[in-house]
């Protein structure tokens, strides 16, 4: 995908990702939110625990689920430690880290827990 193609496509993949995370009962409480760290795609709740969505989209999930790096993995552990400290219970809040792989025909298959802890 090109410049503009490919930030469309990665656009809408992230808000099909948030609306089939918002129909599971998990609310979005942030987009595109950057701490210094970087930028995290998505951000929701799930009851009491905060989960950090990285959204990757490709022709394939095998080929999307290639596209997540230890460096960006590093870098949304920077900015999701910044985002958890402005909330209620600081750094001991419950947290999980998934990744949302997104097809050329739309299908979403989410990783829940994908970085461990």
């Amino acid at each position: 995908m090109s410049g503009s193609v490919g930030y469309h496509a990665g656009l809408n993949a992230e808000i099909s990702v948030a609306d089939h995370y918002a129909r599971r009962g998990c609310p979005i409480a942030g987009r595109r939110w950057r701490g210094s760290g970087g930028e995290i795609d998505l951000i929701a709740r799930d009851g009491n625990t905060v989960v950090f969505i990285e959204v990757k989209k490709s022709k394939s999930i095998a080929r999307a689920a290639e596209r997540v790096s230890r460096r960006q993995m590093d870098r949304i552990y920077a900015s999701a430690s910044e985002f958890i400290a402005g909330e209620p219970m600081g750094q001991d809040t419950d947290l999980r880290f998934d990744v949302a792989l997104v097809d050329a025909i739309g299908k979403i298959e989410i990783l829940e827990n994908a970085f461990g802890q």
